[in-house]
């Protein structure tokens, strides 16, 4: 399919996400429509985050999965995850338009990042659960983990009116991350059967298109994730891409048929914030 980039927010796009028949995919990027303090907001600055309390090599240092790896194998997993704890400790104030979202009838939102700011704004209401990625190294033969709105663990899947999606899981309410190597390892080699994916997620995705708000293809994690969540979806699909996509993001976009809208995403947020919910 050849690729389609707009200038323009489609009308489709706010109603489609009012009516509940697209989902929010969030990525890292998000957070820059936060006040005050925020979490690192890409994978450089989480790997500076995370190198900069635990040493290691000058070779990996920037490689995030790596340096991840590293700290896991030579100083322990429980190292690892309290160094993305405090990475993560200083939550951000929910954007204007992480509350919008978060006030949506969606069925499904997915966010793949570790922040928990789209929960903190979900907290307004109850209808909701989470369910995230769960490392093999602590969770072995169980992939996904679900929580109700109150943060407690549940032994079934649930079936709330918004099923929250944390592919890489998140800081809260329990500190599970994919991260190291060997976390995406485990996870990729299943994801092609869709094993990782919960099912109601894939029950629900199939009436859905998407729209990608904060997130960049340029690397081979986010453009394996998305294409394995977005896998027999109904489509149409959106992504606010407001840079020149690299040529292996463009081929993403155009494999995927999804459509670029080259606004920058503060323009988009306060465009979709004026558009008004149902009651």
């Amino acid at each position: 399919m050849s690729h389609t980039t707009i200038d323009t927010l489609p009308e489709a796009v706010a109603t489609g996400l009012v009516a509940g028949t697209l989902c929010p995919y969030l990525g890292p990027g998000l957070l820059a429509l936060c006040d005050g303090a925020r979490p690192p907001a890409d994978t450089l600055a989480l790997a500076a985050v995370l190198t900069a309390r635990v040493s290691v090599p000058a070779k990996i240092r920037n490689r995030l999965t790596a340096a991840a790896q590293f700290i896991e194998n030579f100083k322990h997993r429980k190292t690892l995850v309290n160094a993305m704890d405090q990475a993560f400790a200083a939550p951000a104030a929910p954007s204007a338009l992480h509350r919008w979202l978060a006030a949506l009838p969606a069925p499904l939102i997915v966010d793949c990042w570790y922040d928990d700011t789209l929960r903190r704004a979900l907290a307004a209401r109850e209808d909701w659960a989470e369910v995230q990625g769960l490392s093999q190294s602590e969770h072995f033969g169980t992939w996904t983990g679900w929580y109700g709105a109150d943060g407690s663990a549940a032994d079934a899947p649930l079936e709330p009116r918004t099923v929250f999606y944390k592919p890489w899981g998140a800081r809260s309410p329990a500190s599970n991350y994919l991260i190291s190597d060997s976390d995406f390892v485990e996870v990729l080699t299943e994801i092609d059967i869709q094993t990782p994916i919960p099912a109601v997620v894939q029950q629900r995705r199939a009436a859905l298109g998407f729209v990608f708000l904060g997130c960049r293809f340029d690397d081979q994690l986010p453009r394996a994730f998305a294409r394995q969540v977005m896998k027999r979806s109904a489509g149409p699909h959106y992504a606010v891409l407001p840079e020149p996509p690299t040529r292996m993001e463009q081929r993403f976009l155009d494999e995927q048929g999804i459509v670029r809208i080259a606004l920058p995403l503060a323009e988009v947020a306060e465009a979709l914030t004026g558009v008004p919910q149902p009651a």
